[in-house]
């Protein structure tokens, strides 16, 4: 029997400040996902399937702690995450559209 090597899935942090990821393909739960963060990269179990160019926390996000990309607040968790969860408008806010 020929075994099977997987193919590790990546996603790129933008700047060294930021606790998100982006996805660079679509990722599935349970995938690998080797972070590539300026010359370091290690892998992360993704939680949940998350589509290309989506974001992932990099470590646990809290209830409206600041979410970081591009070194900017791009707005705040709603409702906690996860390592390697899945980061979008359905658990996150922005409030700088209400000022």
């Amino acid at each position: 029997m020929e075994a099977t090597t997987q193919k590790v899935k990546s996603a790129l942090v933008i700047h060294p400040s930021d606790n998100v990821a982006v996805a660079l393909t679509d990722l599935k739960k349970s995938d690998p996902c080797a972070v590539r963060s300026g010359e370091d990269e290690y892998i992360i179990t993704i939680l949940e399937d998350i589509n290309f160019g989506h974001k992932f926390a990099l470590s646990i996000i809290g209830e409206n702690e600041s979410v970081l990309k591009y070194g900017e607040e791009i707005g705040k968790m709603s409702s906690p995450v996860q390592k390697g969860g899945w980061v979008h408008t359905h658990n996150m806010y922005c409030e700088r559209g209400k000022k």
